[in-house]
C-alpha cells in the first residue's frame, strides 16, 4: 500500500506545470536565431517564432480546436509546420504528424484512428487530400499551407490576422499528450505512440545534459517532421538550450554539403541510408567536416564501412539508438571510445535505465544477446486507442523494445539487430546487422539487406538482397566468398538477389517485412 507521502509526491508530479517552450525562450534569449529556412536563408528569432506560434495557437482556437483535440499535419518540412507543433503545445492540442510516404489508404486508417478535427496540408498533397476528404469524418476544417485543394478549405495565412499574444493557456501536466507519432516499424501496422509533454521534456533534458549541446549549436533539420527524429533528436533540445535549426524541406545530399560548408553547422543526425548517399556523392572526398561537433546515425543499424569512411576523414562519427516510444535519444558513447568500441551505442543517458533480458525474463550475461528494455521519463505511456499493444510493450514500467543488444565487460551496450529479424539456422543465431555490415564493405555493394528464408535442412538460412553501385557489376559467388572470408560459415547467406532498390519505411529504414514478402 502506498504511503501518504508517496501519494503526495505522485500528486505533485502529476500537477507539475508544463513550460510554454517558446514563450520562455523568447524571454531568455529573444534575439537569438531559432530557425533558418535553408532554401531562402530567412532567419527567425525566438521572439518572432513565439509570435508566429501564438498567432497559430489563436488561429487553431478560432477553428474550434480545444484542449485534447488532435490536429493532423500532412506536409513536408517547413517553418509553418513547426509553428503548428509549438501552437499545439501552447493550447493542449495534440499534433498528429502524418507520414507523407504512406498511401492514401494507409493515411485514411491513421486519420480515423486519431480522429483529428483539423487537417493541415502543403501544396504537393492536394490530390491526396481530396481523395481522403470523403472518408475522414472527424475533420471539420481542411487548412492549406499554400494553394488550396478545394475552395472551401481554409487558408493558413489567415492566422496573420490573429493576436500575437496568447490570453489563455490551460494548466498542462507532464502527462498530457503533445504528439501522436505513428511508428515507422518494419513489421505490422503503424501504432500511434503517445508522446507526452513529459516524454519530450525528459528527452530534451537527457540530450542537452548528456550530449553536451549548447546555445552555439546549429543543426540541419532534414529528417521528416513526421518522424520522432525530426522533432526530438535535436530540434526540441536546441530550443531548450537556445540553439538553431536549419529547416530543409527534405533530405538532399548536395544541400547537406552546402550547409556544412557555409552555415556554421555543428551537429547532424541522419539514418544510415542518408549517409550511404552522402558518401557516394561526388563532393564526399573534398568535404570538410572539421567544424562539426557531432555527426550521429540512428534509426537502424549502421554498417561499419560508413563509420570507417568518416573516421578516415577525422570525423568522430558514431551511432545512436532510440525509437519512437522512447525519446528517441537513449544512449551516449564518449568521444574517447568511438574507435575503441566501434558500433557501440555506449551508456544510457543520465535519466535512463536499461537492462538486457532473455526470453524467460532473466538478465543476460556479459556479451550475451537479449532483448533491450528501457525505463525512464522519456518512455511513452502507451499507444493511442491500442491498450492491447500497450500492455504487451510496456510491462511493469519497462518498455520492451524488440531490439537485441549485448553488454560487454566494461558496460558498453551494442545493438545487434531486431528480435523478429533474427535468423535461427541449424540452432545458431544469425544477426542480420552483422552480416549486412560485412556485405556493405564489398566495393560493388551500394546497399545490402539479409532476410531469412525457409530451408529443409537448416530450418532457415540467410538470403542477401543487394543493390549494386552504379557502374559496377556483382557476381554472387564473389560476394559470398567475400563474406565467407570474414564470418563463420553458418552466417554466410545461401543465396543472393540483386535489385534496383531496397524498399524503405517512412522513417527511412529498410522495410524487412516487404523484403520477406517479395523475396
Amino acid at each position: 500500500m502506498e504511503t501518504h507521502e508517496s501519494q503526495k509526491l505522485q500528486a505533485a508530479q502529476k500537477s507539475y506545470f508544463v513550460t510554454d517552450w517558446l514563450d520562455r525562450r523568447a524571454k531568455l534569449s529573444p534575439a537569438r536565431i531559432a530557425l533558418e529556412e535553408a532554401a531562402t536563408g530567412r532567419e527567425i528569432s525566438y521572439r518572432e517564432w513565439n509570435v508566429n506560434a501564438n498567432r497559430t495557437a489563436n488561429y487553431l482556437r478560432s477553428l474550434g480546436v480545444q484542449y485534447g483535440d488532435r490536429v493532423a499535419v500532412y506536409a513536408s518540412n517547413c517553418l509553418e509546420y513547426l509553428d503548428v507543433w509549438m501552437a499545439c503545445g501552447k493550447i493542449g492540442a495534440i499534433l498528429q504528424n502524418l507520414n507523407w510516404r504512406l498511401t492514401v489508404t494507409e493515411l485514411e486508417a491513421l486519420i480515423n484512428d486519431a480522429a483529428p478535427v483539423v487537417l493541415i496540408y502543403s501544396d504537393e498533397y492536394r490530390q491526396q487530400v481530396n481523395m481522403l476528404r470523403p472518408h475522414v469524418d472527424s475533420v471539420r476544417h481542411f487548412v492549406a499551407f499554400g494553394a488550396k485543394a478545394d475552395e472551401s478549405d481554409c487558408d493558413f495565412s489567415e492566422r496573420e490576422q490573429q493576436p500575437d499574444t496568447l490570453d489563455q493557456r490551460p494548466d498542462l501536466t507532464l502527462d498530457d499528450p503533445w504528439v501522436i507519432c505513428y511508428t515507422g516499424g518494419t513489421t505490422g501496422l503503424p501504432k500511434g505512440a503517445i508522446l507526452t509533454h513529459g516524454n519530450m521534456t525528459w528527452n530534451s533534458i537527457n540530450t542537452v545534459m548528456s550530449w553536451g549541446l549548447d546555445e552555439n549549436d546549429v543543426a540541419i533539420l532534414n529528417a521528416p517532421l513526421f518522424h520522432t527524429g525530426g522533432l526530438n533528436v535535436f530540434t526540441l533540445p536546441l530550443i531548450h538550450i537556445g540553439g538553431k535549426s536549419i529547416v530543409c524541406k527534405g533530405f538532399d545530399a548536395a544541400q547537406v554539403f552546402d550547409l556544412i560548408e557555409t552555415r556554421g553547422v555543428t551537429v547532424y543526425f541522419g539514418v544510415p541510408t542518408m549517409f550511404v548517399v552522402i558518401q557516394a556523392h561526388e563532393r564526399w572526398e573534398s568535404a570538410d567536416f572539421s567544424r562539426m561537433k557531432l555527426i550521429i546515425s540512428g534509426g537502424a543499424p549502421c554498417p561499419m564501412p560508413i563509420f570507417e569512411r568518416f573516421w578516415a576523414k577525422g570525423v568522430d562519427f558514431k551511432t545512436g539508438y532510440g525509437l519512437t516510444e522512447a525519446g528517441p535519444n537513449t544512449f551516449w558513447l564518449p568521444q574517447k571510445d568511438i574507435r575503441r568500441k566501434p558500433g557501440a551505442v555506449g551508456f544510457p543517458l543520465f535519466h535512463v535505465d536499461v537492462k538486457i533480458i532473455r526470453a524467460d525474463g532473466s538478465q543476460c550475461g556479459t556479451g550475451e544477446p537479449g532483448e533491450l528494455l528501457i525505463r525512464g521519463g522519456h518512455v511513452t505511456p502507451g499507444y493511442w486507442n491500442n491498450p492491447t499493444a500497450t500492455a504487451k510493450t510496456i510491462v511493469d514500467g519497462w518498455l520492451h523494445t524488440g531490439d537485441l543488444a549485448t553488454c560487454d565487460e566494461e558496460g558498453y551496450i551494442t545493438i545487434v539487430g531486431r528480435l523478429k529479424d533474427m535468423i535461427i539456422s541449424g540452432g545458431e543465431n544469425i544477426y542480420p546487422a552483422e552480416v549486412e555490415s560485412v556485405m556493405h564493405a564489398h566495393p560493388a555493394v551500394a546497399e545490402a539487406a539479409l532476410i531469412g528464408v525457409a530451408d529443409e535442412k537448416w530450418g532457415e538460412v540467410g538470403r542477401a538482397v543487394i543493390v549494386v553501385k552504379a557502374g559496377q557489376t556483382l557476381n554472387a559467388a564473389d560476394l559470398l566468398a567475400f563474406v565467407a572470408a570474414r564470418l563463420a560459415k553458418y552466417k554466410v547467406p545461401k543465396s543472393v538477389v540483386v535489385v534496383n532498390e531496397l524498399p524503405k519505411t517512412g522513417a527511412g529504414k529498410i522495410d524487412k517485412r516487404l523484403l520477406v514478402e517479395r523475396y
